[in-house]
This record gives structure tokens, sequence and C-alpha cells, in this order.
């Protein structure tokens, strides 16, 4: 009898792993319930970083040590405004605070770290965590999301950003962002 009522309960165990493998993945939910995982969510919006002027966003901390490589070396700290559209009056819907730093030695090439700092929209008081390589003069670069908090608490995804417009005399730029996370 013993016998019956263990394999009775194995075969049970057997029938309820099968449906939960079937029914897909899943994630717990802000209130610790399970929820069907979601599609990322899909964030656009203009980065403009400016390093020149009276008032810039970006601020040079550190100088490259040898002037045959400008850039190698060289770190700047940032607090680049985020806006709907690629003009820098449009309308604010965040700030890009972190910094990025020289870090190859054959072209143009950065290592950035930054918060992404949402002060409006449905996201207002969440960030994203980036951190990457960022060559500038590629068409399209991808730097991924290790983070978050608020709305985007365990985010993770990519950011694919292009250049909008760029001034070589004076290294300002805007750059469009597409970001896609899961959280």
């Amino acid at each position: 009898m013993a016998k019956v009522v263990m394999l009775l309960l194995f075969l049970a165990l057997v029938v309820a792993a099968e449906a939960e493998l079937k029914s897909g993945p899943r994630v717990a939910g802000r209130a610790g319930r399970r929820t069907d995982a979601a599609a990322p969510t899909h964030l656009h919006f203009y980065f403009h970083d400016t390093v020149s002027g009276k008032s810039p966003t970006a601020v040079r901390v550190v100088s490259p040590p040898d002037a045959t490589r400008p850039m190698f070396g060289m770190v700047n700290v940032m607090d680049d405004p985020l806006t709907e559209g690629p003009k820098p009056g449009s309308k604010p819907v965040g700030q890009a605070q972190g910094l990025y730093m020289g870090s190859d030695q054959a072209q143009i090439g950065f290592l950035q770290a930054m918060n992404l700092v949402f002060t409006a929209g449905p996201y207002n008081g969440s960030t994203l965590a980036v951190l990457g390589r960022n060559c500038p003069l590629d068409a399209v670069r991808e730097l991924p999301v290790v983070g978050g908090t608020g709305a985007f608490r365990f985010a993770r995804g990519y950011a694919l950003l292009r250049t909008h417009w760029l001034d070589i005399r004076t290294g300002d730029a805007t750059v469009e962002y597409n970001v896609y996370v899961t959280h």
C-alpha cells in the first residue's frame, strides 16, 4: 500500500511540473504574487551632451596624459538633459548623470557609466543604470542596461544609441536613445 501511495505522489508531482513548464516563464510581481513575464518596455528620448559654452552639461575632470592620443585617459562627468525630441528646448524627461572616459587607444571609444534619471512621465522618480562601451563615431552603439530603481527595479536590457547631431569643432552632440528593458 505504501508503494502505491508513493507512486501516486510521484505521478502528481510529475503532472504538476509538466503543467508549470507548459505555462511559460513567470516572474514575481511587485506584491510578491506571480504574474506572466511582460514584453520589454521601449523608451525613446534624446540625450544632449554640451561640453562647450558658458553652461556645459559635461565637464572634463581629467585631461589625457598624452597629446598624441587626444581622448585616451580623458574623464568627463555629465549631468546631461534627456528630452522627448531632438531640439534642446523639447519637453524634458530626465537627466543622464555619470561619467565617460577615453578607454580606447586606437579610436575614439569611451567607457560610459551613467544613471538615466527620469523626472517626468510614467517613470518619474525611477532610474536605469547603463554601463558599457560607447564609440561615438559608430553609426549605432549598443550599451547594456544593468539595473534600475523604482519602476525599473531589477531592470535589464539594452540601449541603442544613434548620433542625431554632432559639432566636430566643439564636441557638443545630440544622441537618440532607444532603450529596451524588462523589469
